[in-house]
């Protein structure tokens, strides 16, 4: 046999060797950060970093000054006031954050929710990547260690199933997955990176900041045995609907006995509805509401407020900061909301934090009612990270169990060793570096149709809401008037029950805090008190939507905050059902061509209107009505031109 073929044959041995023992032996935790050669879209460095400007964040509100000013001279500059200065290391400590850190999320996955304790093991997944003998993917096939029905569908052992996991060249896991071995078992973890960088399936290279648009999130959580335990994700709205022992019960904080969920079948209900999300979603908030919303890129500057209904307005970066905190502070470990079940839900802790473990994978976190302790008290004597509610690395704000326009569950992730926020507000800064790649040479446009797009661009008084080097407003628009699917807009609105002051604390604040940790309000001067009110849907506001920037369209197909308005390569494959719960990933032309032709995109909405899954789940594509077609005088060289003209826009 020649040399090359043994070499062939050992690269999958190598790739699950170097897996294993790099949760085992040499290193006991592993998560890949690709290198600069890797990357097809190189951070945009500022001169600040190059010693000839300094640039500080005060709160939201950007400071530059000579390279030559001393802080001590300057009492805005200082840490204690709230400054926070953007440096290389600053900068560099961000990009590792968001490759390899989980404030610790891997006990919730993998302890109480089990996901590599289902039909997908850990060992599937190492034995996928050996496969792969070294090349890349956008999509890793895992094979199912065991038959399974899940939601009214079957699967046998050795199936395999479209993750939506990205593995770069070379790589020995998953982008944004971590490996951690740990008191005698190997944990996996999640990183920001699995949802906001992706592999080009053309050049193999990594781009980061683009929404993994077809990552399986739903379908591989399903899978877990405790899926349940993401329950308030789903449309779950009543636990006593699942009551099915009147004499199982707990005591809860009131000294009453009060029956838990039956398990079995709050699991069921639970993994019918995440197996209707769509690939490329998630519910990211927790109202008892199946709205899942699509993953957004990661192009962030000057895109500010964040969130698809611009509830991240306040704060460091402007809003940035708490718009990643919301990540790992809530989406990762569903047990952080016990102190705020009871205003968010009328759910008394007790019950929450009970039905959460009741049914955990890992026996040491699986509770039982027949212990005698309350569900609490099982559970703080467990917790990885005492003192603060669920097991993920968090602070409480300093007016905890209140929850603000920073911290929508009262919490911020912040590891110990580090400050206070200082882990985010690195995440922050190097998002804010990231731009999209250059459109290449094959898409390349000329520039008579880029001139007449930019042209019906004014037109069409699209520039009236999408303005500036950013091409938005930075403004949230009430959900009424925008008029896309309403759900998620005002996903936010039970936290009127617990809101209080925007407060947190200098960034020079060390963690653990010490027990004379001072808060200091965050200024909300320059934030239009109505817009916060429409971010979180409080009162009888209804929400809003924000005005999403246009930078990086061609990354970020379907679209719509729902991802409603899909189209395929071919034309025939019009609607979510037709295109991404197939595995076809949308068409940027032809998807943003549905967004402004009104036929087609009327033929969008009847598709996604037939399709249960996505009706139970709020994707419609409707809404945004602002029409640049023959209808409203438009011919289809100018709609052309258009489309065209919109997927090559940059960041100047």
């Amino acid at each position: 046999m020649r040399k090359s073929k043994w070499v062939l044959l050992l690269i999958p041995i190598i790739a699950v060797g170097a897996l294993w023992l790099a949760a085992y032996i040499g290193k006991p935790e592993y998560a890949y950060v690709p290198p600069q050669h890797k990357l097809e879209n190189a951070p945009q460095l500022q001169a600040q970093q190059l010693g000839f400007i300094r640039q500080y964040d005060l709160w939201g509100k950007t400071l530059t000054v000579p390279g030559s000013a001393l802080q001590d001279q300057d009492p805005r500059l200082s840490a204690a006031n709230g400054a926070i200065e953007i440096t290389k290391d600053m900068l560099a400590l961000g990009r590792r954050t968001l490759y390899e850190e989980t404030f610790g999320n891997e006990v919730f996955l993998t302890d109480i929710l089990g996901i590599v304790d289902g039909p997908m093991k850990l060992g599937k997944i190492a034995k996928a990547i050996a496969e792969l003998k070294g090349k890349g993917t956008n999509n890793l096939q895992i094979e199912l260690d065991q038959d399974v029905t899940i939601g009214g569908k079957s699967f046998r052992k050795g199936d395999k199933i479209d993750t939506g996991f990205d593995v770069a060249k070379g790589a020995y896991a998953p982008i944004g997955v971590k490996v951690k071995y740990d008191q005698g078992k190997a944990r996996i973890g999640v990183t920001c990176m699995a949802c906001h960088a992706t592999v080009n399936r053309e050049t193999g290279m990594v781009v980061e900041g683009a929404p993994n648009s077809d990552l399986n999130l739903g379908f591989m959580l399903a899978l877990a045995p405790n899926s349940s335990a993401y329950f308030t994700h789903t449309d779950v709205t009543k636990l006593v609907d699942f009551i099915k022992n009147e004499n199982r019960t707990v005591i809860n904080s009131k000294g009453k006995p009060e029956a838990l969920p039956d398990p079995a079948a709050l699991e069921k209900a639970v993994d019918d509805n995440l197996m209707k999300w769509a690939p490329g979603n998630f519910d990211t908030t927790v109202d008892l509401i199946s709205d899942v919303t699509q993953i957004p890129d990661m192009f962030t500057k000057g895109d500010h407020p964040f969130s698809w209904s611009g509830f991240a307005i306040a704060g460091p970066f402007k809003g940035l900061s708490t718009f990643s905190n919301n990540v790992h502070a809530q989406n990762t470990d569903t047990l952080s909301q016990s102190e705020i079940s009871e205003p968010l839900w009328g759910i008394d802790k007790e019950i929450y934090v009970g039905t959460i473990l009741q049914n955990a994978a890992h026996r040491k976190f699986r509770y039982d009612p027949k212990s005698g302790l309350k569900p609490t008290e099982f559970f703080n004597r467990l917790d990885p990270n005492p003192g603060t509610p669920g097991v993920n690395e968090v602070i409480k704000i300093p007016n905890f169990p209140k929850v603000s326009a920073i911290a929508p569950n009262g919490l911020y992730i912040s590891s110990p060793g580090f400050h206070a926020g200082e882990q985010v507000n690195a995440m922050s800064a190097y998002q804010n570096t990231v731009r999209p790649p250059d459109t290449d040479s094959s898409a390349a446009t000329n520039a008579k149709t880029i001139h007449l797009g930019a042209e019906v661009f004014k037109k069409a008084q699209c520039i009236s809401c999408h303005a500036g080097d950013f091409f938005t407003n930075n403004r949230i628009l009430p959900a009424v008037e925008i008029g896309t699917e309403p759900a998620r807009a005002k996903a936010f609105h039970t936290t009127q029950n617990a809101f209080g002051e925007a407060e947190f604390y200098p960034p020079n604040t060390p963690v653990p805090l010490p027990s004379d940790a001072k808060g200091v309000k965050i200024p909300l001067d320059g934030i239009d008190p109505k817009q916060i009110e429409l971010g979180f849907g409080h009162h009888q506001s209804g929400g809003g939507y924000k005005v999403k920037g246009l930078i990086g369209l061609r990354w970020s197909a379907p679209y719509l905050h729902d991802g409603g308005v899909a189209v395929g390569p071919e034309l025939g494959q019009i609607g979510v059902a037709e295109s991404v719960m197939k595995g076809i990933q949308p068409d940027p032309y032809n998807s943003l061509k549905a967004l402004i032709d009104r036929k087609l995109r009327m033929q969008v909405i009847e598709a996604n209107r037939k399709d249960a899954r996505l009706r139970d789940t709020h994707i419609t594509g409707q809404g945004h009505e602002y029409w640049v077609d023959e209808s409203s005088g438009f011919t289809k060289e100018e709609q052309d031109a258009l489309v065209k003209y919109l997927l090559q826009l940059k960041m100047k």
